[in-house]
């Protein structure tokens, strides 16, 4: 059984896990920081599974630091449900490992797929280059395409932090 849960990012000079937009958030653990205040928090699913309870909300975590913020919902270690909001250009979501997501999303009884739920690669790199220039950072659209149509090889969570180097915000 692989990895499940959230990575939460953002800028922000006070920890993030303290602010009321995470408050909700039980057992938020520092995973790493960068240069330019910007952190990632840790909420892992319990051992049996079990979600933690409320996250929070990134546009709220957006609003309340003035800054771009990131949402990453690792499953089992296969794909990563991204969302992004920033107080300018606003919220999207989209996903790394798109055929593992698209094999979690395989029997829904709607018959949507994983475009329905998900910008698609070429639409999330434009939104995640607005995203990195609000955060001040210059990115080339290609590098994150690369990411947005990888596998997760060796895992969701390397490819995730690897989404976040491209950013610019979390050199690996």
């Amino acid at each position: 059984m692989g990895y499940w849960g959230y990575f939460v990012v953002g800028r922000s000079e006070l920890p993030l896990a303290e602010l009321g937009a995470l408050s909700g958030a039980p057992g938020m653990t520092l995973h790493q920081t960068a240069d330019g205040g910007w952190q990632v928090w840790e909420c892992p699913n319990a051992p049996d599974g079990a979600s933690t309870g409320d996250v929070g909300n990134m546009n709220d975590l957006a609003a309340e630091t003035g800054a771009p913020a990131l949402f990453g919902y690792v499953m089992d270690s296969d794909c990563v449900v991204v969302e992004a909001a920033a107080p300018e250009s606003g919220a999207w979501t989209t996903c790394l490992a798109r055929d593992a997501m698209a094999g979690y999303l395989g029997g829904n009884e709607d018959g949507l797929t994983v475009d329905d739920f998900f910008l698609e690669p070429r639409d999330a790199v434009e939104r995640a280059v607005a995203w990195a220039a609000e955060s001040g950072r210059s990115v080339p659209d290609e590098p994150v395409l690369d990411v947005l149509t990888a596998d997760a090889d060796p895992s969701a969570e390397m490819l995730f932090f690897r989404f976040l180097d491209r950013l610019g915000v979390i050199p690996m």
